[in-house]
């Protein structure tokens, strides 16, 4: 089990024994979204990339599981983690060997992102309308979906793109966020926010979040 899945595992057991508690984690209304956020390409991406002057060697491809991409004269060569500034100017030095000065623009499609990027959500969700993310998956008692972060986006954003069945208990949902290389919890309030139209409950999301909406109590 890697360092990353412990950490989770040891905080979904915090949640779980602070909501046996009644405890309430502290609140998300204060945080600020970084304003240096840029897109990075992930597996699963399609990359469109163009180079002026030779249309024989602009193409499209999908980056791999393993984060590279095969294209005319570049083969293997990483794309997972770049931003499409970066990955344009590396076909630029391996397509220099070949042709003179190449200009190269790189355009993203599909947008699912590197894992630090999307926001992770697991529980009793369901029946959203999908947004751009992947399908929900699961079939048991708990499902889990991955959507790409976007600038600015809440937790409404998210409720829209996952939805929640009639199990969920917004208000004993969670956070989990990376606090300075530690994942700390964070109590969020789903149901107020919907129910009561609280919006002081619509708190901001972070590239990396993990969202936990576990069962109601009946």
């Amino acid at each position: 089990m890697s360092i990353f899945n412990r950490k989770l595992l040891s905080h979904c057991v915090l949640l779980f024994v602070l909501n046996l508690m009644g405890c309430s984690q502290p609140l998300l209304e204060d945080i600020q979204q970084a304003a240096d956020y840029t897109y990075q390409i992930g597996p699963g991406d399609s990359v469109n990339i163009f180079v002026w002057g030779n249309p024989e060697l602009s193409t499209s491809a999908p980056v791999r599981p393993d984060g590279k991409i095969t294209v005319p004269l570049v083969e293997e060569l990483l794309a997972s983690g770049k931003t499409p500034f970066q990955l344009a100017r590396d076909i630029e030095k391996v397509l220099s060997t070949y042709i003179k000065s190449p200009q190269v623009v790189v355009m993203v499609g599909g947008f699912k992102g590197i894992s630090t990027q999307q926001i992770r959500v697991i529980g009793r969700i369901g029946g959203g309308s999908g947004g751009s993310g992947g399908a929900v998956g699961g079939a048991g008692r708990y499902q889990g979906k991955s959507i790409p972060y976007e600038r600015g986006m809440t937790l409404l954003d998210v409720i829209i793109q996952i939805g929640l069945n009639q199990y969920a208990d917004g208000n004993r949902a969670s956070v989990i966020r990376d606090v300075n290389g530690e994942l700390k919890p964070f109590g969020v309030r789903i149901d107020d926010l919907i129910d009561d139209t609280d919006l002081s409950a619509n708190v901001l999301m972070m590239p990396g979040d993990i969202l936990i909406i576990p069962d109601a109590y009946f």
